[in-house]
């Protein structure tokens, strides 16, 4: 699911060995490597919704630009703290991103600020300059 979801090979990173799974009924919910979650599964459709150390892992796995959001460095402290991101603050954003899509949140330098789900594509997030284009699930902590 991680190769579909996010890029081919990056499943094999994202879970490397030693991953512990959480099931409940019979089904993935909760995905682990030693104390830090990495991810969830969310029950409605299956998709993988990244915690804090599964982006971390994403991000290393997945060259620029891809699923990459880039945020100005004015919006960047407020993002990594778990701010939305807004269209105007889009400085650049993978083209091929789809709405609903978990992305991650960039600064300039390419650091990794926060995860989210994508409310706009790429392109919008360009086009736009008003209007929600990332609901942030988690900051990474400050900037």
């Amino acid at each position: 699911m991680a190769d579909y979801l996010f890029d081919r090979g990056v499943g094999s990173r994202l879970f490397p060995e030693g991953v512990r799974i959480i099931k409940t009924r019979g089904r993935i919910r909760q995905v682990w490597l030693g104390d830090k979650i990495l991810c969830t599964i969310r029950a409605s459709d299956g998709f993988i919704v990244l915690n804090r150390r599964g982006a971390e892992l994403l991000h290393a796995a997945l060259r620029p630009p891809r699923l990459r959001v880039m945020v100005s460095e004015e919006a960047a402290p407020f993002v990594a703290t778990g701010k939305t991101v807004f269209a105007k603050h889009v400085i650049s954003a993978d083209p091929e991103i789809r709405p609903a899509e978990e992305v991650l949140v960039v600064d300039p330098g390419d650091r990794l600020l926060a995860s989210g789900r994508a409310l706009l594509s790429g392109e919008e997030m360009m086009a736009f300059k008003t209007g929600v284009a990332v609901v942030v699930r988690r900051g990474t902590g400050g900037a």
